[in-house]
């Protein structure tokens, strides 16, 4: 015949109740472990960059994620205006979202650049 007979085996002993929990053991040490390498630097970063978005002012000097380095003249609710150049009519303004601001510069590192 081509077909193997199939035999029922004994039944075995119940299954531990505990048995369950020591099998999703591995999941929550990974899960552990991603938090705490993972997830839970992000928060901080991203709480640190939300303090400084708070406490820009007008006439600080900054950095964008872009590398456009200058010197805050208006602040609004969500963007904030740059001066990164004098020019001949006067300062050269970009406008510039405050979550773009990637740090904030010593007092006087512009004119050093």
């Amino acid at each position: 015949m081509f077909i193997s007979s199939a035999y029922a085996q004994a039944a075995g002993a119940a299954p531990e109740p505990m048995s369950g929990l020591v099998g999703m053991l591995p999941i929550f040490v990974v899960f552990l472990v991603m938090w705490a390498l993972v997830i839970r630097p992000q928060m901080k970063k991203t709480k640190d960059h939300q303090k400084l978005v708070n406490e820009l002012a007008k006439g600080d000097e900054i950095v964008t994620q872009g590398g456009v380095a200058g010197r805050i003249s208006k602040i609004g609710e969500n963007y904030l205006h740059l001066e990164v150049a004098e020019g001949k009519d006067g300062p050269l303004e970009l406008t510039v979202q405050k979550s773009a601001v990637a740090a904030l510069l010593p007092k006087g590192s512009l004119k050093n650049l």
